[in-house]
């Protein structure tokens, strides 16, 4: 079943064109003067924006204005709404930097946030993330990861965090057959598992040798390279390898699973799930929508509609691009 009428791959937020970031900051000012604040006027410009040019606006703002806008905002606003608002507002390497302290600073560590946003990204975000990380924090994400994880999956991080995985794209049967053969030995063929094989295939292998790679793993034993992570590995560890292969086979698919999850069961993780839909919404967030349809029968609209409320389930609605 395909979810009717989206493209595949399509962002659901592209930059505004003609785009006047001084309009723009004179009605978000007219939206918040006075009594009362004008939510639908902030979500109608913002959300119909992009990140680079809200950052526009913000100095457009601060120029006219003499005052912060980001700071405006918050005031006007409150609970979810504000926080959608400003994730939105937030230079991208900048907020992706605040989610990764917010999974490990504190009591316990959200691997749910590490996983989602190491396993996903590129090596030049990574490396852009850790410099915000560095210059914000006065401390090195990687260090970070490797005091708030333990065992295969802080190996795991940290090969993630030195973002030097094989970007060519540039593909070898052969060598896929070797490593499919090298994770088999590595895991299923023997009695306890060589975690350090499965961390260097899949952490420095580039996307599309990897999905060879897989589909070597299916032709030599029948199954799927999932079944075996699942029998070799536990926790932590099993679920970040699960999230690389899944994100490497469909990385919309595997949005669409983070969106589930972060709104099943009691209560709705309302932080993890703006984080998705602020940051997908400029890459493939029509896709996401198609896929999470496809996977469990109900538009995300619907589903959003069933979790959030008010403004905050306006701004969403306009940000995956449902009216």
């Amino acid at each position: 079943m395909s979810y009717p009428g989206y493209p595949q791959g399509t962002p659901t937020v592209v930059p505004a064109h003609p785009f006047d970031p001084r309009a723009d900051a004179e009605v978000l000012r007219r939206a918040m003067k006075g009594f009362g604040t004008d939510e639908a006027a902030i979500i109608n410009v913002l959300t119909r924006r992009t990140n680079v040019q809200r950052l526009q606006i913000i100095v457009e703002f601060k120029t006219m204005y003499g005052k912060d806008l980001i700071s405006d905002l918050k005031s006007e606003l409150s609970g979810n709404f504000e926080n959608v608002i400003v994730a939105m507002m937030t230079p991208l390497p900048q907020y992706y930097a605040k989610e990764l302290h917010r999974a490990i600073s504190g009591i316990g560590t959200d691997e749910d946030i590490l996983i989602e946003i190491m396993c996903t990204l590129s090596n030049s975000e990574i490396r852009t993330i850790r410099q915000a990380y560095h210059e914000h924090y006065r401390s090195s994400l990687e260090s970070d990861l490797k005091g708030d994880s333990s065992g295969t999956f802080k190996r795991l991080m940290v090969s993630l965090c030195a973002a030097g995985r094989d970007e060519s794209m540039v593909t070898d049967p052969h060598q896929a057959r070797y490593d499919a053969q090298q994770l088999l030995r590595a895991g299923e063929l023997q009695l306890g598992t060589d975690e350090s094989t499965f961390n260097m295939i899949l952490c420095q292998r580039n996307y599309a040798q990897l999905r060879l790679i897989f589909e070597e793993y299916q032709h030599l034993t029948g199954h799927d390279i999932e079944k075996a992570i699942k029998n070799e590995f536990s926790g932590n560890s099993e679920n970040c390898l699960l999230s690389i292969v899944r994100a490497i086979k469909n990385k919309p698919a595997f949005f669409a699973k983070c969106l589930h999850k972060y709104m099943e069961g009691i209560g709705t993780e309302d932080k993890n799930l703006i984080r998705v839909i602020v940051t997908r919404s400029e890459i493939d967030m029509q896709e996401i929508k198609r896929e999470y349809y496809t996977m469990y029968g109900k538009s995300l609209k619907d589903r959003l509609r069933d979790e959030c409320s008010g403004d905050y389930k306006r701004c969403l609605y306009a940000l995956i691009g449902e009216p």
